[in-house]
């Protein structure tokens, strides 16, 4: 995630301080990785200083004296851009459970490999479970649910990564040990 051009977006419908910038993050983008406060101020000055942002008053109901951005012309044309990139599928495979799987096979302990896999699985079918609740759930709201959906077809083509794997143990264990 470019924490920039979200907070872009976030400034597409007017502007906004950074607190509330946070706040509309954390709203908008529920299950994101959370971003800190100083990582959206520290980011509003780098969109000011690269004329994507510029100040557009100040704010004190409650508290500090707040400055509120807004988008310049240049940064309405950025987020535009960005909007309109393709995301480039990514073309090497990066996660911890398939990295885990590969080194219990070279480890030659293929029982090992069929343990670690049955109990990937039994942790993929909880979080599915839990996601399936929370989207469901009286109040869920549309970013929620859109997350969890998200979620829900990582977790469900791990699924069947992990019964494929499992099926292919032995196979896979006598090509990597060779």
């Amino acid at each position: 995630m470019s924490t920039a051009h979200v907070l872009l977006g976030l400034l597409a419908g007017g502007p906004r301080h950074g607190y509330d910038l946070k706040r509309a993050h954390d709203e908008r983008l529920p299950k994101a990785k959370p971003i800190a406060y100083g990582q959206v101020y520290a980011t509003l000055g780098r969109l000011e200083r690269d004329g994507f942002v510029a100040p557009s008053g100040q704010d004190q109901e409650s508290g500090p004296e707040r400055t509120s951005y807004e988008l310049t012309d240049s940064g309405r044309r950025r987020l535009d851009d960005w909007l309109a990139e393709v995301e480039t599928p990514a073309p090497y495979v990066t996660s911890t459970v398939f990295n885990k799987v590969v080194v219990a096979l070279m480890t030659a302990d293929a029982d090992r490999a069929r343990g670690y896999l049955a109990a990937q699985r039994t942790a993929h079918m909880t979080r599915l479970r839990e996601l399936t609740a929370a989207k469901t759930a009286p109040g869920a709201s549309v970013g929620d649910v859109v997350a969890a959906d998200y979620a829900i077809g990582h977790l469900d083509a791990d699924l069947r990564w992990l019964q494929t794997t499992m099926t292919r143990v032995a196979e896979l264990q006598k090509e990597v040990t060779s």
